[in-house]
């Protein structure tokens, strides 16, 4: 069953957008592959816990059909988040990457002979090893676990995942070897702060597994976040999703197949699109009459 689900994206709350941009474009080698614009908080909370004017940008190294790629969701008005030690940092393989930052000098801390830390506008961790870029760059997410077995049972047992590693402190899952992985880290008896910035790991699967895995998480009393619900993008398809929680609490959106794959179409006029939202953008103005309206109507 689960040799079609698929791993599709990470989600990171961002406070600036052109810094954030620089980092991603002139760091990190990725393009801009679509973005959009909402006036309202999203249903399934896609960009957190906020129900004001927000938008989202995807950015990877290829198609969203074929990539693991990164969903930047940008909330007008909110000015940092705070990091906490759910997120632990994203591998890329890419030795164009660690080029690249050295010339725009971007700050690079060293681990070892092939792998360097380069740290993006917000605090997140990116992990740049020296090679060359092979099928897709991105290759692992990775994220603190508090009990690492209980973790791993329910992303191999109740989401299905292929466990491809397991040691005392670490594990390794996938849905497919040629996709990005799942890596858990032990937090070695800290406590999960996820604080403001958290963020939300994506897979896709078919249409129809939705309502049976909502079922079995359910019946299992593990926690979801949001039922199923139908998101609608201006203008795009409407896609279904799930969320769920997993023993940490770390956020996963199970999102039907056959409609993502329509909505997520490389748009080509994505990079001038989020140009002229940055260029445009004056959150403070806007909510300050937000503000005024909502004071006129009390």
């Amino acid at each position: 069953m689960m040799a079609e689900f698929r791993a599709l994206h990470f989600v990171f709350k961002i406070a600036d957008r052109a810094a954030t941009a620089k980092f991603y474009k002139d760091v990190l080698g990725m393009k801009f592959l679509r973005h959009e614009e909402f006036d309202e908080g999203c249903k399934a909370s896609c960009n957190g816990p906020y129900s004001s004017k927000w938008s989202k940008s995807m950015i990877g190294y290829g198609d969203e059909d074929s990539h693991f790629v990164i969903e930047l969701t940008y909330n007008y008005g909110i000015k940092n988040y705070e990091i906490g030690n759910d997120f632990q940092g994203i591998t890329i393989e890419s030795s164009k990457a660690i080029e690249n930052a050295k010339k725009v000098d971007w700050p690079l801390t060293k681990l070892c002979d092939d792998t360097f830390v380069a740290v993006a506008p917000g605090g997140y961790k990116f992990y740049l090893v020296n090679k060359p870029e092979s099928g897709d760059p991105v290759k692992k997410v990775t994220l603190g676990a508090t009990d690492l077995k209980k973790s791993v049972d329910y992303w191999s047992k109740l989401c299905g995942m292929k466990v491809y590693s397991e040691a005392d402190k670490t594990a390794l899952l996938g849905y497919s070897d040629n996709q990005c992985k799942l890596e858990l880290n032990d937090l070695e008896g800290a406590t999960m702060n996820h604080a403001s910035a958290f963020g939300r790991v994506a897979f896709a699967c078919p249409r129809s597994e939705l309502p049976d895995l909502e079922k079995k998480m359910k019946e299992l009393q593990h926690t979801i976040l949001t039922p199923l619900v139908s998101l609608d993008t201006p203008g795009k398809a409407t896609v279904e999703v799930v969320i769920l929680a997993d023993p940490d609490g770390h956020e996963i959106c199970f999102v039907g197949d056959e409609a993502f794959r329509t909505l997520s179409q490389t748009d080509p006029k994505a990079d001038e699109l989020i140009t002229k939202a940055i260029e445009a953008d004056k959150s403070d103005e806007w909510f300050a009459k937000r503000k005024k309206k909502q004071e006129q109507k009390s």
